[in-house]
C-alpha cells in the first residue's frame, strides 16, 4: 500500500514539475542574435524560421536598434511565404509606424504587390483561370497603391515597376467588362452589353479591348434600330483599328457576333439565368 502511494506522490511531482517547466517563459535572446537568425534565414530560403525571428524582434524589442528594418524584412518574408493578406498588413503597420521613413516607397510598393497578386491565389499560378473572370476587387486595391506610390515617389526605384502593374491592370479591369458584356449577349441582354462595352471605351481607352468593345457597340446598337449610333461607333471603329477584322476586303462593316436563340418567355424575362424550361 506504501509503495502504491509512494508511486502516486513520485507521478504527481513530475506531472506537477512538468506544468511548471512548460509555464517557463522562452529564454529571450539578444536582439541582435533574433536579427542575423532572420537574416541568414531569408539569405538560404527559409522564411518560415525568418518570420518567427522577426516576430520575436518585433515583440521582444520593439523599439530596438533593428525594429523598422525587422517590419520591412517581415513584409518580404511573408510575401515570399504566399502569406499575401499578412504581407499587406506588415506593410499597412509599418507605414503607421513609419510615416516619414525613407522605406515607405518600398512598403507602398510591397502593398500593391500583395493586392495585386491575392486575387490570384495559389491555384492560378497552376491551372488556367480566365483573368475577365475574377473579382477585381484586390486589383483596384493594388491600383490605389501604385498610384500613391507614384504620387508620393515619383523618383522611386519601384516606380517603373509599379506604372507597368497599372497598365496591366487597367487591362485586366478592361477585360473583365468585356467579360460581362459578352455574357449579356449570351443572353440576348443587348441593352446591358452595349453599357458594358461604352464603359469600356469611356473609362479604359488606352487598353485592347476597345477595338471589342466598339464592336460590340456597333452590334447592339444596330440590333436596337439606332441608326446613327451604330454608325458613330463603326466610324469610331474604322477611325482607331482600320485593319479590324469586323471589316471585310472591302472595308464595310460586318461582324456578326449576335446569334439570337429561341428561348422560353421565362428565360428572356430572367436574362436566361433560370435557363430555358
Amino acid at each position: 500500500m506504501r509503495s502504491v502511494v509512494r508511486l502516486l506522490l513520485v507521478t504527481t511531482a513530475a506531472l506537477l514539475i512538468s506544468a511548471c517547466a512548460s509555464n517557463e517563459q522562452e529564454e529571450v535572446l539578444p536582439e541582435e542574435t533574433y536579427y542575423e537568425n532572420a537574416r541568414d534565414a531569408m539569405n538560404s530560403g527559409n522564411f518560415n524560421e525568418a518570420e518567427l525571428n522577426l516576430d520575436y524582434l518585433e515583440t521582444y524589442y520593439p523599439f530596438g536598434r533593428y525594429a523598422e528594418q525587422a517590419q520591412l524584412d517581415l513584409i518580404y518574408a511573408r510575401y515570399q511565404n504566399l502569406d499575401l493578406e499578412g504581407a499587406r498588413a506588415a506593410a499597412d503597420r509599418f507605414l503607421r509606424l513609419n510615416p516619414q521613413s525613407d522605406h515607405a516607397d518600398y512598403a507602398l510598393y510591397m502593398r500593391g504587390l500583395a493586392s495585386y497578386n491575392l486575387d490570384i491565389g495559389l491555384a492560378a499560378r497552376y491551372f488556367p483561370i480566365d483573368v475577365g473572370a475574377r473579382d477585381p476587387g484586390e486589383q483596384r486595391q493594388a491600383f490605389r497603391d501604385f498610384s500613391e506610390l507614384l504620387n508620393r515617389y515619383p523618383s522611386s526605384e519601384y516606380a517603373p515597376d509599379a506604372r507597368q502593374r497599372m497598365i496591366a491592370i487597367r487591362n485586366r479591369l478592361a477585360e473583365l467588362e468585356l467579360f460581362a458584356a459578352e455574357y449579356y449577349i449570351s443572353r440576348e441582354a443587348y441593352i446591358a452589353a452595349n453599357n458594358r462595352a461604352r464603359f469600356v471605351v469611356e473609362n479604359y481607352s488606352t487598353t485592347p479591348s476597345v477595338e471589342d468593345a466598339l464592336i460590340i457597340m456597333a452590334e447592339t446598337f444596330r440590333f436596337l434600330d439606332l441608326k446613327k449610333a451604330s454608325a458613330d461607333a463603326v466610324a469610331m471603329l474604322e477611325d482607331n483599328f482600320p485593319n479590324s477584322s469586323a471589316f471585310n476586303e472591302d472595308g464595310e462593316f460586318q461582324a456578326d457576333i449576335l446569334k439570337r436563340k429561341d428561348r422560353s418567355l421565362s428565360s428572356v424575362v430572367t436574362f436566361g439565368l433560370m435557363g430555358d424550361e
